[in-house]
Protein backbone atom coordinates (compact mmCIF):
# COMPACT_ATOMS: atom_id res chain seq x y z
CA UNK A 1 0.00 0.00 0.00
CA UNK A 2 2.84 2.53 0.93
CA UNK A 3 4.48 2.20 -2.15
CA UNK A 4 1.30 2.36 -4.46
CA UNK A 5 0.98 5.55 -3.01
CA UNK A 6 4.51 6.46 -3.24
CA UNK A 7 3.98 5.76 -7.17
CA UNK A 8 0.71 7.73 -7.28
CA UNK A 9 2.20 10.77 -5.36
CA UNK A 10 5.59 10.81 -8.36
CA UNK A 11 3.09 10.66 -10.81
CA UNK A 12 0.73 13.94 -9.28
CA UNK A 13 4.01 15.85 -9.29
CA UNK A 14 5.20 14.82 -12.41
CA UNK A 15 2.32 16.06 -14.20
CA UNK A 16 2.08 18.81 -11.91
CA UNK A 17 5.41 19.98 -13.49
CA UNK A 18 4.77 19.51 -16.56
CA UNK A 19 1.37 21.75 -16.35
CA UNK A 20 3.64 24.11 -14.53
CA UNK A 21 5.98 24.70 -17.60
CA UNK A 22 3.36 24.60 -20.16
CA UNK A 23 1.96 27.60 -18.18
CA UNK A 24 5.56 29.55 -18.51
CA UNK A 25 6.18 28.88 -22.01
CA UNK A 26 2.23 30.37 -22.76
CA UNK A 27 3.58 33.16 -20.16
CA UNK A 28 6.78 34.13 -22.09
CA UNK A 29 5.22 34.27 -25.23
CA UNK A 30 4.45 38.19 -26.39
CA UNK A 31 1.11 37.27 -28.28
CA UNK A 32 0.13 35.91 -24.78
CA UNK A 33 1.02 39.22 -22.45
CA UNK A 34 -0.91 41.33 -25.65
CA UNK A 35 2.41 42.36 -27.45
CA UNK A 36 3.63 42.02 -30.63
CA UNK A 37 4.33 38.54 -31.69
CA UNK A 38 7.69 37.98 -33.47
CA UNK A 39 7.45 38.30 -37.21
CA UNK A 40 6.76 35.12 -39.13
CA UNK A 41 10.41 34.28 -41.40
CA UNK A 42 7.99 33.88 -44.31
CA UNK A 43 7.33 37.38 -44.14
CA UNK A 44 11.43 37.75 -43.99
CA UNK A 45 13.40 38.30 -47.14
CA UNK A 46 14.33 35.21 -48.23
CA UNK A 47 17.65 33.49 -46.14
CA UNK A 48 21.06 33.84 -48.48
CA UNK A 49 18.70 37.12 -50.98
CA UNK A 50 21.70 39.50 -51.60
CA UNK A 51 21.04 42.95 -49.94
CA UNK A 52 19.07 45.23 -52.24
CA UNK A 53 17.90 42.61 -54.46
CA UNK A 54 14.62 42.68 -55.58
CA UNK A 55 12.52 40.04 -56.80
CA UNK A 56 10.82 40.24 -60.42
CA UNK A 57 9.10 43.38 -61.63
CA UNK A 58 6.91 44.59 -58.14
CA UNK A 59 7.79 47.47 -56.59
CA UNK A 60 8.01 47.45 -52.87
CA UNK A 61 9.58 50.16 -51.14
CA UNK A 62 8.56 50.14 -47.84
CA UNK A 63 12.38 50.50 -46.41
CA UNK A 64 13.37 52.70 -49.29
CA UNK A 65 15.66 55.58 -47.44
CA UNK A 66 14.68 57.67 -51.01
CA UNK A 67 12.00 58.08 -53.30
CA UNK A 68 13.24 58.31 -56.95
CA UNK A 69 11.85 60.39 -59.75
CA UNK A 70 12.39 60.36 -63.87
CA UNK A 71 11.56 62.37 -66.75
CA UNK A 72 12.03 60.84 -70.10
CA UNK A 73 14.72 62.18 -72.20
CA UNK A 74 14.59 60.60 -76.17
CA UNK A 75 12.29 60.88 -77.36
CA UNK A 76 11.41 64.03 -74.70
CA UNK A 77 7.93 63.31 -73.30
CA UNK A 78 6.47 64.28 -69.94
CA UNK A 79 4.31 61.76 -70.47
CA UNK A 80 7.04 58.89 -70.80
CA UNK A 81 5.03 58.17 -74.55
CA UNK A 82 6.24 57.49 -78.08
CA UNK A 83 4.12 56.99 -81.16
CA UNK A 84 4.74 56.30 -84.96
CA UNK A 85 2.45 54.95 -87.53
CA UNK A 86 3.42 51.08 -86.60
CA UNK A 87 3.83 51.05 -82.54
CA UNK A 88 2.81 53.21 -79.85
CA UNK A 89 4.88 52.83 -76.22
CA UNK A 90 4.35 53.97 -72.75
CA UNK A 91 7.19 53.44 -70.22
CA UNK A 92 7.03 53.65 -66.42
CA UNK A 93 10.44 53.83 -64.77
CA UNK A 94 11.01 52.56 -61.12
CA UNK A 95 13.93 51.78 -59.14
CA UNK A 96 13.58 48.33 -59.70
CA UNK A 97 12.92 47.95 -63.54
CA UNK A 98 11.98 49.38 -66.54
CA UNK A 99 8.16 48.99 -67.22
CA UNK A 100 6.57 49.16 -70.51
CA UNK A 101 3.60 48.81 -72.60
CA UNK A 102 3.30 49.02 -76.80
CA UNK A 103 0.84 48.64 -79.10
CA UNK A 104 0.63 46.98 -82.31
CA UNK A 105 -0.97 49.90 -84.65
CA UNK A 106 -1.68 47.68 -87.55
CA UNK A 107 -3.20 44.54 -88.37
CA UNK A 108 -0.16 42.11 -88.83
CA UNK A 109 2.19 41.08 -86.22
CA UNK A 110 5.62 42.29 -85.12
CA UNK A 111 8.22 40.36 -82.65
CA UNK A 112 10.42 42.24 -80.01
CA UNK A 113 13.91 40.72 -80.80
CA UNK A 114 15.16 40.66 -77.23
CA UNK A 115 18.92 38.98 -78.43
CA UNK A 116 19.40 41.65 -80.50
CA UNK A 117 18.12 44.39 -77.95
CA UNK A 118 20.03 46.84 -75.38
CA UNK A 119 20.50 47.84 -72.51
CA UNK A 120 22.36 50.76 -70.98
CA UNK A 121 22.60 51.14 -67.37
CA UNK A 122 23.46 54.63 -65.03
CA UNK A 123 27.06 54.28 -65.42
CA UNK A 124 27.00 53.72 -69.26
CA UNK A 125 27.27 49.97 -69.27
CA UNK A 126 25.78 48.01 -72.19
CA UNK A 127 23.72 44.45 -71.52
CA UNK A 128 21.32 42.48 -73.38
CA UNK A 129 18.06 42.81 -72.51
CA UNK A 130 16.47 41.02 -69.40
CA UNK A 131 12.90 40.93 -69.10
CA UNK A 132 9.83 38.99 -67.00
CA UNK A 133 10.31 35.23 -68.33
CA UNK A 134 14.07 35.91 -68.57
CA UNK A 135 15.78 33.43 -65.73
CA UNK A 136 19.59 33.23 -64.36
CA UNK A 137 19.93 30.00 -66.25
CA UNK A 138 18.80 31.34 -69.15
CA UNK A 139 21.26 34.42 -69.31
CA UNK A 140 23.79 32.86 -72.09
CA UNK A 141 21.12 31.33 -73.88
CA UNK A 142 19.01 32.69 -77.44
CA UNK A 143 15.92 34.40 -76.14
CA UNK A 144 13.02 33.59 -77.60
CA UNK A 145 11.13 36.63 -79.84
CA UNK A 146 7.76 37.65 -78.23
CA UNK A 147 5.18 38.20 -80.86
CA UNK A 148 2.59 41.13 -80.61
CA UNK A 149 -0.48 40.03 -82.81
CA UNK A 150 -2.24 43.18 -85.02
CA UNK A 151 -3.68 45.59 -83.44
CA UNK A 152 -2.95 43.89 -79.67
CA UNK A 153 -1.16 45.17 -76.57
CA UNK A 154 1.59 43.93 -74.71
CA UNK A 155 2.97 44.80 -71.16
CA UNK A 156 6.48 43.78 -69.78
CA UNK A 157 9.63 45.15 -67.96
CA UNK A 158 13.28 45.39 -68.78
CA UNK A 159 16.42 45.22 -66.54
CA UNK A 160 20.14 44.60 -67.93
CA UNK A 161 20.77 40.58 -68.28
CA UNK A 162 24.07 40.91 -66.08
CA UNK A 163 21.89 42.30 -62.71
CA UNK A 164 19.91 38.91 -62.63
CA UNK A 165 21.25 37.37 -59.64
CA UNK A 166 21.37 33.41 -58.51
CA UNK A 167 17.59 32.80 -56.96
CA UNK A 168 19.66 29.88 -55.20
CA UNK A 169 17.06 27.22 -55.80
CA UNK A 170 14.23 29.35 -55.88
CA UNK A 171 11.89 29.44 -58.72
CA UNK A 172 12.10 33.43 -58.80
CA UNK A 173 13.95 36.02 -60.88
CA UNK A 174 16.34 37.93 -58.36
CA UNK A 175 18.22 40.84 -59.85
CA UNK A 176 19.73 44.14 -58.62
CA UNK A 177 17.61 47.44 -58.75
CA UNK A 178 18.40 49.35 -61.15
CA UNK A 179 18.84 52.58 -59.14
CA UNK A 180 19.31 51.72 -55.61
CA UNK A 181 17.11 53.35 -53.28
CA UNK A 182 19.48 52.99 -50.02
CA UNK A 183 22.24 55.61 -48.76
CA UNK A 184 23.81 55.28 -52.39
CA UNK A 185 20.57 57.13 -53.85
CA UNK A 186 21.58 60.56 -54.54
CA UNK A 187 24.90 59.95 -56.59
CA UNK A 188 22.60 58.23 -59.16
CA UNK A 189 20.85 61.76 -59.42
CA UNK A 190 20.73 62.93 -62.79
CA UNK A 191 22.31 60.22 -64.89
CA UNK A 192 20.75 58.26 -67.56
CA UNK A 193 19.65 54.58 -68.64
CA UNK A 194 17.96 52.77 -71.39
CA UNK A 195 16.95 50.57 -74.04
CA UNK A 196 17.68 50.31 -78.22
CA UNK A 197 14.41 47.75 -78.62
CA UNK A 198 14.69 45.76 -81.71
CA UNK A 199 11.53 45.51 -83.62
CA UNK A 200 10.84 43.05 -86.72
CA UNK A 201 8.15 44.67 -88.61
CA UNK A 202 7.00 42.94 -91.63
CA UNK A 203 10.60 41.02 -92.07
CA UNK A 204 13.06 43.94 -91.18
CA UNK A 205 14.35 44.82 -87.71
CA UNK A 206 13.68 48.44 -86.97
CA UNK A 207 15.78 49.92 -83.48
CA UNK A 208 13.76 51.85 -80.81
CA UNK A 209 16.10 53.90 -78.49
CA UNK A 210 14.54 55.59 -75.35
CA UNK A 211 16.34 57.43 -72.41
CA UNK A 212 15.36 57.86 -69.33
CA UNK A 213 17.20 60.18 -66.43
CA UNK A 214 17.29 60.00 -62.50
CA UNK A 215 15.43 63.48 -62.54
CA UNK A 216 15.19 64.27 -58.40
CA UNK A 217 15.98 61.93 -55.30
CA UNK A 218 14.45 62.95 -52.52
CA UNK A 219 15.04 61.40 -49.10
CA UNK A 220 12.16 60.24 -47.70
CA UNK A 221 10.63 61.36 -43.95
CA UNK A 222 9.23 58.06 -41.93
Amino acid sequence: MRLRAVVRLGLCLGLAMVAALSLAGCASSPAANGGAATPHPATAPPEGMPAGAVSGGATDTHEALFDIRFSMTLPGSPKFNFRDRDLSFYFRPTPEVLNMQVENLQNRPVWIDWDRSVFRDVVGRTYKVAHSTTQWKERYSVQAQTQIAGLQPYSDYMLPMDYLLDPAGRDEQLHRPLVPVDASAPQYSGLDFGVDLVFMIENQPRNYSFRFRVASVIPRTH
